[in-house]
């Protein structure tokens, strides 16, 4: 073997990216492919035989064609061009970005005006500046300038302080990361040199387990043939190895000794991983490169002692830096419902200033002839000789000035506060669902992930969930389970595990098994066994030849502390290949040995050479396949394999029409158990057909424009006129606890949709057995082909639904479930039909979509999303689901078999989807319970502080004097009030969790927004009229005749107002904890410590106040007096609604709180009556 080939591997179509390698492999669906390169051997032909002379092996490989620069043609014009090994000539123009990465925001001179700049994207504190700024005046000065500013600055400070420390770690971590020394060709020899001043064109030789600092098109490994490989985690999350080649027209080329110039003319740097396009001139001989030739930076070398590339995108222009996007950035329901109502009490704090500017009016014209000589007023200055005007503007300018006065007093009304609150307790929360051991997965060790602090709350509202079904619903762990050959059905019925020395594979003195056990059929095991002396023998060794063949898996030896024993470990891309190459070794047909030209294949101890001549990988538009191999009879082979909707076109039907209706027959039995099929065939090709395909190869290969869809078609013309093998089968068995989760969820309330790229009767089988669908389900199918059937059979079905509907009203409710395919949503999705598919679709119970495209998934989210208010929620595990996830209200990314493709793009992450229940269910009812009560009260706590300074001006001459100091009006929000709402918005808890995972019905709280909603909204403000009304006139009742200054009445009424709402949310906490006690009583001290030192000041204003005060007891009777009469309203309305009009939840808590069956049995007859979620209208 002269030269390297590069074979199926290279390019990943599955798993992480779109699934299409390890789910087309059974059904073909939302696969994606292009075609590149494959490198040449040497070999002639003699009729339909072939020899060692002139040989050339050709082939194709997937990629996206659609959707990515990387797919389109590089024309002169529009490339990137890289001379190899010299780096200055490459960046002349200074046109290529150097190595050093940067993730850091900011910089020493950005971080002040940027980090403001983002922070003021938020309107309140544009307001709470501009309040700061109109006392900095001297005409409107009601506060000291410096108290004025320092909630903002505080708040702003906080924040910055968080910012700062999260940028200096990215900092730190682009230095270590920059630092970094990597080997590079410097002056003929490879020298020891940093990450960050690696540039475009510089040869670089990376060792085993070393990381890549760039992207790099190999040269030469230190595999003779060519092949490195590479360990992809970094980048996509995947632990199995790939492998990457160097072209052969590099690979003995030794640079050190020989040295290597040459020309590669690239693509711009984009951010598709998966594919690379670009030409090479070397020596005056150009030929193309694909993504098997290059590796990407933070990808590892493994099992390869050195390789040497190329740079061709470095620092900012790598891929994984052009995907480094971050977590996304979503807003919460609840906190764009609380921008309504602070919209209303802005609306209200102008009328309040209004009502106060006018009355202030209303007083200077009554007043206007005593207004000079008034000692509390002074219009006129008599200090000076020259009587003047003393700060007197006229009565229009003093209206005005007493209206931005007003704003400023009653300032708190909006509070600004409420934000870094909320910003606090979305962190607490989200750490105690981080360290929940209910969220922890076990089997892959990981914890739940909160990637988006700011939408928690959310959790507690969802109406839909879409739900991908591979690897989210089920495990992706895919195990061969039936085979049907040449017509006959052999089940895995009679299946078992068979003797691992069956058929033992012995190379060098040691027996290679393989490491992963597979049951057999015994039947088919005998046949197998038989050879090729029967029909059915010969069929069975071309199926299972096929099945070792034909696929992407590179075989890993691993050494056993048992002498003489080895175990093969088959690393691939797709579980769906491993399973297939696992259950060909178990019926005798062991891959030891992959290279870049050949495979190797134990067949009953039988060692078998095979030449890998060419390759085709999954497309999109072929949804299969193949592999040419030059077998030890020197036949020329083509074995395929592919979806049976794209297979059957392919293959010769005029061969065996009985063998085939046999087949078609267990392949729709083999997808109603909801196994995963796949048909496989082959064909021999003649001198005559190889010569073609030789031909064609390098026609298309050789061409500059077009080359993609060239060797596309070059692929589909030699899989053609194919005889069928057979089907496999694989079970892809459902996550532990799924049937039960979603049956939770339904009797939430909440409805669940599944997207999946599956057969319908796969989709429908695993449907059945996750009790998505039930027996009692009136199943509505659509499948249709054009626009017009599709919209006859939208409106069949809804007048269908109808009947059902009305028949329902009359007896017992009958579900109904809508199942539709993707083909059908390709005439409906942005059309005039998408408004009667919604209808339809929400009038369903179930709704389950099969053979579904990316964003076709995102299309049916957009569709619930975009027509309704209810909250949406998206969950998967692969890239192709990374649309939908990012459309929905809430994306859940599965941290499963697929890569990490769906946790970066989500906004929360986990193990399994029955984690889907504590979430929702508990955690999310806790959050949104708590986020809802806290934004209540902070609205009511500023309110009633508000108020207080407005019945105080009324008494006053309207003058916008304040009775209480002007540093209590700041502390009131950031010490006195503060820690309570956000230890309770942590730590309360209105159910167990017991009880809320026993009745999914209370999650129907969220969905009618019991914790926040207008309604509550009025009646908090109607009782904060009412409590500060208490606050103020009892004291001014009680010390108006007497000699009490206004700042002792100030001290009164900070104590009072400080005391009451902390009791208020004392009667609220249902679970009390040592830090919520210490809170809320602890506030109350403080408060009172504060006002003793600030009254101990002797600069300040009130001096020694509330040692006077607080030394008669009068006042102490105030304050009880206060207590008592503001909270009977509220403790009476509580009494009502929990004796007389309670809830769920109430009726949940006290069933808890008793603990005895008479509590419980009355919880299950008050939540029967919403056990079903509620049909949408």
């Amino acid at each position: 073997m002269d030269h390297p080939f590069p074979h199926s591997s290279l390019n990943r179509i599955g798993s992480s990216r779109s699934k299409a390698s390890g789910r087309n492999s059974i059904d073909g669906s939302d696969s994606s492919g292009a075609i590149a390169n494959l490198g040449n051997l040497a070999f002639s032909v003699e009729g339909s035989r072939l020899s060692a002379s002139t040989r050339q092996r050709y082939g194709s490989r997937g990629a996206r064609s659609d959707g990515f620069a990387s797919q389109k043609e590089i024309s002169d014009e529009d490339a990137r061009l890289i001379y190899i090994n010299n780096p200055e000539k490459t960046n002349k123009k200074f046109e290529f970005t150097g190595n050093s990465i940067r993730t850091a925001k900011y910089s020493i001179l950005t971080f002040l005006p940027r980090n403001l700049f983002e922070q003021f994207h938020r309107v309140a504190y544009i307001y709470f500046l501009v309040i700061a700024i109109l006392n900095q005046l001297p005409q409107l000065a009601v506060f000291g300038r410096a108290a004025s500013i320092l909630p903002l600055a505080f708040v702003l400070l906080v924040t910055a302080i968080k910012d700062a420390y999260e940028d200096w770690r990215r900092h730190r971590s682009d230095r270590i990361e920059n630092n970094r020394m990597a080997t590079v060709m410097l002056n003929g020899h490879f020298q020891s040199k940093k990450w960050k001043n690696i540039q475009v064109g510089e040869i670089i030789k990376v060792c085993a387990n070393e990381t890549l600092p760039c992207d790099m098109v190999l040269l030469s490994t230190s595999d003779p043939t060519g092949v490195a490989y590479v360990q992809t985690i970094n980048l996509d999350g995947e632990s199995n190895l790939k492998t990457r080649y160097a072209k052969q027209e590099t690979l003995s080329r030794m640079p050190e000794k020989e040295g290597i110039e040459g020309l590669i003319k690239c693509e711009h740097p984009n951010r598709n991983i998966y594919g690379f396009m670009a030409n090479m001139d070397i020596d005056g001989k150009r030929f193309s490169l694909g993504p098997s030739n290059i590796i990407l930076r933070g990808c590892e070398i493994k099992n390869t002692a050195w390789a040497v590339g190329v740079a061709v995108y470095t620092g900012q222009e790598t891929k994984v830096m052009l995907n480094n996007s971050g977590a996304p950035s979503k807003r919460s329901r609840l906190e764009t419902h609380m921008n309504r109502e602070i919209v209303l009490l802005s609306l209200f704090l102008i009328v309040l200033c209004t009502i106060v500017s006018t009355c202030a009016g209303i007083w200077l014209r009554r007043h206007r002839n005593e207004l000079d000589f008034m000692p509390y007023y002074r219009r006129k200055d008599f200090s000076q000789e020259k009587e003047e005007n003393y700060n007197y503007y006229g009565f229009v300018m003093e209206i005005f000035f007493t209206f931005l006065m007003s704003v400023i007093v009653f300032q708190i009304m909006i509070p600004i506060s409420l934000y870094i609150s909320m910003e606090l307790v979305r962190l607490g929360q989200a750490y105690f669902m981080i360290q929940d051991t209910w969220l922890f997965d076990e089997a892959s060790n990981s914890k739940f992930q909160c990637r988006a602090l700011n939408i928690n709350e959310d959790l507690g509202q969802i109406k839909y969930i879409f739900s991908d079904k591979t690897g989210t619903l089920t495990e992706n762990k895919m195990e061969f389970q039936c085979a049907s050959i040449q017509g006959v059905d052999y089940n895995g019925k009679k299946a078992s595990l068979g003797e691992p020395d069956d058929h033992p594979v012995i190379v060098e003195r040691q027996v290679l098994r393989p490491k992963m056990k597979v049951k057999t059929n015994p039947e088919l095991l005998q046949v197998v066994r038989s050879g090729k002396k029967s029909k059915e023998g010969k069929h069975a060794y071309d199926y299972f030849l096929a099945l070792a063949a034909c696929n992407t898996i590179v075989p890993i030896i691993v050494e056993t502390q048992e002498s003489g024993l080895r175990l093969i470990d088959y690393q691939g891309e797709s579980p769906d290949e491993q399973a297939l190459v696992y259950a060909a070794a178990a019926y005798g047909f062991v891959l030891i040995e992959r290279t870049s030209g050949h495979i190797i294949i134990d067949v009953w101890g039988d060692r078998q050479r095979f030449d890998v001549l060419g390759l085709h990988e999954f497309d999109s538009d072929r949804k299969r396949m193949s592999v040419i191999v030059g077998c030890p009879d020197k036949s020329v082979k083509v074995f395929v394999k592919g979806a049976d909707s794209s297979m059957f076109s392919v293959v010769d039907k005029s061969l065996n029409s009985d063998v085939i209706r046999a087949t078609e027959t267990h392949l729709h039995d083999y997808s109603s158990l909801g196994l995963r099929t796949l048909v496989v065939g082959m064909r021999e090709l003649s001198s005559l057909e190889f010569e073609e395909w030789q031909s064609a190869y390098e026609k298309a290969n050789n061409s500059l424009m077009g080359r993609a869809s060239l060797l596309r078609a070059v692929a589909v013309n030699v899989e053609s006129n194919l005889s069928i093998l057979g089907v496999s089968a694989i079970e892809d068995k459902l996550q532990q606890g799924v049937p039960e989760a979603i049956e939770s969820l339904r009797q939430a309330g909440i409805k669940v949709w599944v997207l999946t790229g599956d057969k319908q009767e796969t989709a429908i089988s695993i449907g059945y057995s996750c009790k998505l669908l039930t027996s009692d389900m009136t199943q509505i199918i659509i499948n249709s082909n054009s626009k017009e059937s599709c919209r006859k059979s939208l409106e069949d079905a809804k007048t269908m639904v109808k009947k059902i509907t009305a028949l329902s009203a009359s007896a017992l409710r009958i579900p109904v479930a809508l199942i539709i395919d993707g083909t059908s949503l390709v005439y409906i999705l942005e059309t005039e039909l998408e408004n009667k598919l919604f209808e339809l679709a929400t009038a369903c119970s179930v709704v389950l979509c099969c053979r579904v495209a990316p964003l076709q998934k995102a299309g049916i989210v957009a569709l619930i999303k975009n027509r309704t208010d209810d909250m949406t929620l998206a969950i998967g595990d692969g890239a192709n689901d990374v649309s939908m996830i990012q459309m929905a209200d809430v994306g859940i990314g599965i941290s499963g078999q697929e890569g990490r493709q769906a946790v970066m793009a989500s906004d929360f992450a986990m193990g399994q989807f029955r984690f889907l229940v504590p979430l929702l269910l508990v955690h999310g009812h806790w959050n949104y319970q708590r986020m809802g009560y806290m934004i209540l009260y902070n609205f009511y706590r500023n309110a009633i502080f508000v108020l207080v300074l407005f019945w105080y001006v009324l008494y006053t001459a309207f003058s916008l004097t304040t009775a209480i100091n002007e540093w209590s009006s700041v502390l009131y929000s950031v010490i006195y009030t503060s820690v309570p709402t956000i230890v309770v918005g942590v730590l309360d808890k209105d159910l167990g969790r017991r009880t809320l995972l026993k009745y999914p019905q209370l999650y129907g709280a969220g969905h009618r927004q019991e914790c926040y909603n207008s309604k509550l909204f009025w009646l908090t403000m109607v009782d904060t009229v009412w409590q500060s009304a208490v606050i103020f006139y009892i004291p001014y009742l009680a010390y108006r005749h007497g000699t009490v200054d206004g700042s002792s009445m100030g001290d009164l009424w900070t104590l009072a107002v400080v005391i009451l709402v902390n009791i208020h949310l004392a009667m609220d906490v249902i679970r009390w904890t040592w830090l919520t006690h210490a809170a809320i009583w602890g506030s109350i001290v403080a408060t009172f410590v504060c006002v003793i030192i600030i009254d101990a000041i002797p600069q300040l204003t009130g001096y020694w106040a509330i040692f006077h005060l607080a030394s008669s007891g009068l006042f102490w009777a105030n304050l009880l007096a206060i207590l008592v009469t503001a909270m009977v309203p509220r403790f009476l309305v509580k009494v009502f609604n929990q004796h007389v009009r309670p809830g769920d939840v109430q009726i949940a808590r006290e069933a808890e709180k008793f603990g005895n069956s008479t509590g419980y049995s009355a919880l299950d007859v008050e939540m029967n009556t919403i056990s079903e979620p509620p049909q949408e209208r």
